[in-house]
């Protein structure tokens, strides 16, 4: 899957688009080209190698033997370097030891078809093709697509679908045909992340042979989901995956910048100013809110709001984006959007103590009083900073909050208990482990490079960690979504069981910052294994199969990969183990670094903080130290 939003291309490992399932080049979520066979001598060269050269970019290697071939061994490479903006250069290499007159054919065709309608099953047969510009044209329902061939063919048959040239070879020469596949009258894809972009190219290595190709990866891939908004081109953000879901997912969009702020805060900017033009106006009870798509949270809750979600998300991420050096002017342009989240949030609340899903029967769910929890909080201290009202009472709740939580969201049993899944509409508790769990642990960044205290307290907090340190959530390669002892476990299941990477960073981010490094570092080395064997491209989720010897984890049939909060996690996963927790506003970062130093001598450099270069390293003693930094910028204590 090559990628660089909008556009996109999508094959097996043969390099051959054989117009079945999402085989394809697309622009817009649009496949413009579905089938492009290459046939030399009458043959499909036989596939040798498939590897990605980029997050946008793949090349093929295949071998034929000709019919002057006099011997097993193949006597022409065929090499085949596709791009995402659907451009394609087929190259093919001779060691014949005499010149070769080579026919080659490209079969060509499409249906034109939306992403949509080819997920559902619904694409629609083969459009006819006519001659355009020495290559060939489809068009349906005011969509039309053109593949331009550099050289001119000497054959275009448009009844085939077919483009033909016959390539002289001297010995040991090369020769070179060039596709380009666009929409007619567009010009060459201008990819948000091909230009400056808004995330700086970060950088790692160190003891672990993972981190460097890692952290690479994963910040190609974010530039490649960076979309920006049609009306405002200067703000871009994040698409929340390939191939099923390359749009803004508000939910997904926020948590992905705030997990990148480490490689600076424009990225968080544009996103919170594109979000902030969707948020609803008033008056009503969702005045203020950031709307978002509803989400399955499995058999055990109906589905949730993920606008809720994203509202509560908004003054967190401007809060940290702040202290992380998102400039004074730009911050205060924000600040009424977020201030309007926030009144959203004690409006819903009123005189209550949990938020709710929004509808009369809701349920409290154990991840949204977290989310609402730090929304107030670090909503308070932004408030405090600008002289705002409102940030007394924001807190008032938030205390309110945590002691009504402890008492009745904690669930004891025979092994000291859990925090309990939600309160339903008659304030049950349902009482199953999932790891929604981790969000109680990420509770924000205040000032002074103090965390916000959460909503559990010390014990519970201990508990947390070793339940989730344990085998029935802890599958060796991630957090699984639900333990395996609960009812409606399913290793595939997408909150029943797949471990979503997203989940497990936080996990580890958050266990770190406590100090339960021995769970944290056994969650962070399986997610690391797991990724060698995706390539080190991270996808959403995979299948929650307990890990053992000989295994691999098992992909998941519906993950998007790339995807951003997968690439975004694997920034969380690596800055967490220096403990980088700036307060640009004040000139200080302070580091608390994982001491155990799980991955030995790590260095990350080519971060951002407060608006400059910044480089760490922790040594195999758990030391960290500043190797570069703004100037003025002190080291907290």
């Amino acid at each position: 899957m090559c990628l660089a939003l909008p556009g996109l291309a999508i094959c097996g490992e043969s390099g051959q688009l054989a117009g079945r399932g999402l085989d394809g080049i697309y622009r817009g979520g649009r496949r413009l080209l579905s089938r492009c066979q290459v046939r030399v001598a009458g043959r499909e060269p036989l596939p040798v190698q498939a590897w990605m050269t980029g997050a946008d970019s793949a090349r093929f290697v295949g071998t034929l033997r000709t019919a002057a071939a006099t011997g097993p061994d193949p006597d022409v490479v065929v090499e085949r370097t596709r791009h995402a903006d659907g451009t394609e250069q087929i190259t093919l290499r001779s060691a014949a030891p005499r010149p070769l007159r080579l026919p080659v054919e490209v079969a060509l065709g499409t249906d034109l078809a939306e992403l949509a309608a080819i997920a559902a099953g619904a694409a629609g047969p083969e459009l006819p093709a006519s001659v355009h510009d020495s290559g060939l044209r489809w068009a349906r329902d005011g969509a039309a697509a053109c593949v331009t061939p550099d050289p001119p063919p000497a054959d275009a048959l448009a009844s085939a679908g077919l483009l033909r040239w016959e390539l002289e070879l001297p010995p040991g020469g090369t020769a070179t045909v060039e596709l380009r596949v666009r929409p007619e009258g567009a010009g060459p894809l201008r990819a948000a992340g091909h230009a400056a972009g808004p995330l700086a190219l970060a950088r790692a290595a160190g003891d672990d042979h993972r981190v460097g190709p890692l952290l690479h990866s994963a910040v190609a891939d974010l530039r490649a989901l960076l979309l920006r908004d049609p009306a405002h081109p200067a703000d871009t953000y994040l698409a929340a995956g390939a191939p099923w879901r390359c749009g803004m997912a508000p939910a997904e969009a926020l948590t992905a910048a705030r997990m990148t702020l480490p490689l600076g805060t424009r990225l968080a900017a544009g996103t919170l100013r594109t979000l902030a033009r969707t948020q609803l106006p008033g008056p009503g009870p969702r005045a203020g809110m950031i709307p978002g798509p509803r989400r399955d949270a499995g058999p055990h809750l109906p589905p949730s709001c993920t606008g809720t979600e994203a509202t509560l998300l908004f003054p967190v991420l401007l809060a940290e984006a702040r202290r992380w050096g998102l400039p004074d002017q730009e911050t205060q342009e924000l600040l009424p959007a977020a201030e309007r989240c926030l009144t959203w949030l004690r409006t819903t609340v009123r005189d209550g103590t949990y938020l709710r899903d929004p509808h009369p029967t809701g349920a409290a769910r154990c991840e949204t009083q977290a989310h609402a929890h730090r929304a107030a909080l670090l909503g308070a201290d932004l408030l405090d900073a600008y002289g705002r009202p409102g940030a007394t009472e924001l807190r008032q709740w938030a205390q309110t909050l945590r002691s009504a939580f402890r008492a009745d969201f904690w669930v004891e049993d025979r092994g000291g208990g859990r925090p309990a899944m939600a309160l339903a509409a008659d304030d049950r508790p349902v009482p199953h482990l999932a790891a929604t769990a981790v969000h109680l642990l990420d509770t924000g960044l205040l000032g002074g490079g103090i965390v916000a205290p959460g909503l559990l307290d010390k014990v519970h907090t201990a508990h947390l960690a070793r339940l989730l340190g344990a085998p029935a959530m802890d599958t060796g390669w991630g957090l699984r979504g639900l333990g395996t002892q609960e009812a409606g476990h399913n290793p595939f299941g997408h909150r029943t069981g797949a471990v979503r990477v997203q989940e497990t960073a936080l996990a580890v981010a958050g266990l770190a910052a406590a100090g339960y490094e021995k769970e944290a570092a056994g969650l962070l080395n399986g997610l690391l294994d797991a990724a060698e064997h995706f390539g080190h491209r991270l996808p959403e989720m995979f299948a929650g199969e307990q890990r053992s010897a000989g295994t691999a984890p098992l992909p998941h049939p519906a993950a998007c990969r790339p995807a951003a909060t997968a690439a975004a996690s694997v920034v969380l996963l690596l800055t967490a183990l220096a403990g980088i927790r700036p307060d640009a506003p004040a000139r200080t970062v302070t580091l608390r670094p994982v001491h155990s130093a799980p991955l030995g001598e790590v260095g990350l450099h080519g971060l951002r903080v407060a608006g400059a270069p910044f480089a760490v390293r922790i040594s195999r003693l758990g030391l960290a130290m500043v190797e570069e930094a703004a100037d003025g910028l002190q080291l907290g204590v």
